[in-house]
């Protein structure tokens, strides 16, 4: 069955009221448990809320990067309080009961032929993993950014950076992971890449040392803000994002170490020809090697290294070939020249001695397998052996778990993902 990933993209905050305030036997209030079915299982939030007129229901999953999702067809009978909500694929039908008083949910979910129980219990006082968030803004090479800084229920001097990755999203792509970590004790910070959320500018036509220098500047930011010394703070990167972990690190070499996830040991347009040529091998088959030199020079275009009347003349010569359909052409006219597609972090890693921490996916499509083991080769040439490597089997390009599932409907987080990076920052922190 096909694995849905549903809350990919948060939408809104997750609550950080005061409850201090929330009074015993009242039906509002934050509903918090373990959801679990056969070897599936994950930590959610239900928060009802009522106004004069209406009431209105969210769910919350941090390992699915879910935040207070608005819940649709709330009906409250007595007792009983039922909702669902519609993906492109299900139908999720929760129906719940309101128990002890009002101070658990005895609730059950269906979504296509499987139902599941389970039960939730109302949240009274702040909990070890009750964080506070400030929005603020800061300036970079002439723009205001914005961000948020998540700071955990006990403060602390260990700070974490998420610099921003490839595409058009802001920083509710790295909310979950910036809420995940200052429940585990570090204040963390991370913002909108110019051009995306609130904030100006343009990334589409940004190099990417332009959007490392706004990383660098944003950290700068965070540091004088959060009183947090650069000694003591580390920076993590996805995809995109950890290309740039190398190059910030050779720029701030205070900065007490670097995680880069999914980062490939090529250039960027190396690692989106490798993606292309793993969703298309198996339907265009033996000419795989023919198709991907002209998507190769499709890409090249973009890049600005391939002429347009050469490739105009290229596609024309095979455009009756059978695998034609399956090349990536954009509209020519509309395309604007990426350099980012030329940017490798290899010589960057080449010059790191800060403590890194590579972790790829055993499911990743995107980046060359043999990824870790080039950046490994780079570090060797750094002479830095300060270095883990850590392969998740069953983990996508995003972490997320694909492997066998009893409750295929909801995807979240490989259950080694968040542990691993955790356990690894213990031991470069303490071990210096």
């Amino acid at each position: 069955m096909m694995k849905i990933y549903l809350f990919l993209i948060s939408i809104a905050f997750i609550s950080c009221e005061d409850l201090s305030t929330v009074v015993q036997n009242e039906k509002i209030g934050k509903y918090t448990g373990i959801f679990t079915h056969k070897n599936f299982s994950d930590q959610i939030t239900i928060e009802i809320e009522k106004d004069s007129t209406e009431w209105k229901v969210y769910f919350s999953s941090l390992e699915q990067n879910a935040n207070r999702i608005p819940l649709q067809d709330v009906n409250v009978k007595g007792d009983s309080i039922n909702f669902k909500l519609q993906s492109d694929y299900f139908t999720y039908y929760f129906k719940n009961k309101w128990i002890n008083e009002n101070n658990k949910l005895e609730s059950s979910l269906s979504v296509d032929t499987v139902t599941v129980a389970y039960t939730l219990e109302k949240e009274f006082k702040q909990s070890k993993n009750m964080v506070q968030s400030e929005d603020i803004s800061f300036e970079s090479n002439g723009i205001v950014l914005n961000g948020t800084i998540w700071s955990p229920n006990k403060i602390s001097d260990k700070g974490l950076v998420i610099v921003t990755s490839s595409g058009n999203a802001d920083r509710s792509s790295s909310r979950a992971e910036a809420i995940l970590f200052a429940q585990r004790g570090y204040t963390t910070f991370h913002y909108d890449k110019r051009g995306t959320g609130i904030t100006g500018g343009d990334w589409e036509s940004a190099t990417i040392e332009e959007l490392a220098a706004d990383d660098i500047n944003a950290i700068k930011f965070f540091s004088a803000k959060s009183g947090i010394l650069l000694s003591n703070i580390g920076i993590k990167g996805s995809s995109q994002g950890a290309t740039k972990v190398p190059y910030i690190l050779n720029k701030l070499k205070e900065i007490k170490y670097g995680i880069a996830v999914s980062c490939p040991g090529v250039t960027l347009l190396e690692s989106d020809l490798n993606y292309w040529k793993n969703t298309n091998s198996a339907e265009i088959g033996p000419d795989i090697e023919d198709a991907m030199e002209l998507q190769r020079k499709v890409y090249e275009y973009i890049a600005g290294i391939f002429p347009r009347t050469e490739l105009e003349i290229l596609l024309e010569s095979k455009k009756s070939k059978s695998w034609f359909v399956h090349v990536w052409i954009p509209n020519l006219n509309e395309i604007k020249t990426d350099k980012k597609l030329l940017f490798s972090p290899i010589p960057y890693f080449e010059k790191v001695f800060q403590p890194i921490l590579l972790i790829q996916g055993g499911a990743d499509e995107i980046i060359p397998e043999n990824s870790i083991e080039i950046i490994v080769n780079a570090l060797v040439k750094a002479k830095n052996t300060n270095y883990e490597t850590v392969r998740l089997e069953s983990a996508s390009h995003s972490m997320y778990n694909i492997g066998k599932s009893d409750f295929p409907y909801w995807s979240k987080l490989h259950s080694a993902y968040i542990k691993n990076i955790e356990d690894w920052i213990e031991i470069v922190t303490v071990s210096e």
